[in-house]
């Protein structure tokens, strides 16, 4: 008995959600005003679920899913039936978006490097050096001929080729952010090197 009860409860359609229901149905017509008006009723709904499900994401990465949501409830809208709720239809829309954010979150994450030292990157005093010190070529030869394949293939291509990052890392099948890394262990592996050759 209970069971029912519930089950008749969540089946029934609050005021709002037949006042959704109608919008949709008035949208499905062309009535651009009733569109309109679900779009900025709902959208602060689905902001509330992005956030609440991911309190990591920073502003501009939830408002993205949010965004996403807005359109997929656009690129559907011809399937909703006005007979059925409109907020369990919404609900599962926003739910397959935020898989699919979820799985391009994961993959961007695993191809990331993460870095404790920038100073290849950015402007850093110890990046630039501006020491002219003579290193004699044939102890610098042999230095990077010691140093691990991958370092080595980076400090030949972007230092020795001048490549580009992009080209770089098309040519040896590295991430740009690998390719950065390794560069930078090589050049502190180079400089521990040939300072102690001198």
């Amino acid at each position: 008995m209970l069971a029912s009860l519930v089950v008749t409860a969540m089946l029934e359609r609050t005021r709002e959600d037949q006042q959704f229901a109608e919008l949709m149905k008035a949208a499905q017509t062309a009535d651009v005003r009733a569109y309109v008006r679900l779009l900025e009723e709902v959208a602060p709904k689905i902001r509330r679920i992005v956030r609440g499900r991911w309190k990591f994401l920073g502003g501009d990465d939830a408002e993205d899913i949010v965004q996403d949501v807005l359109l997929s409830l656009h690129a559907v809208r011809s399937t909703y039936d006005p007979q059925r709720p409109f907020m369990p239809w919404l609900l599962a829309i926003t739910r397959n978006r935020l898989a699919d954010a979820m799985r391009r979150y994961a993959r961007r994450e695993a191809q990331e490097v993460h870095v404790d030292d920038w100073t290849v990157t950015f402007s850093h005093g110890s990046a630039n050096s501006t020491s002219k010190a003579h290193v004699p070529l044939d102890a610098l030869k042999n230095a990077i001929q010691e140093l691990p394949a991958g370092q080595r293939t980076a400090i030949e291509m972007l230092k020795l080729r001048e490549m580009s990052l992009k080209d770089a890392a098309a040519a040896c099948g590295m991430s740009i952010g690998a390719l950065k890394v390794a560069t930078h262990r090589a050049m502190s592996t180079l400089r521990g090197a040939l300072r102690n050759d001198q």
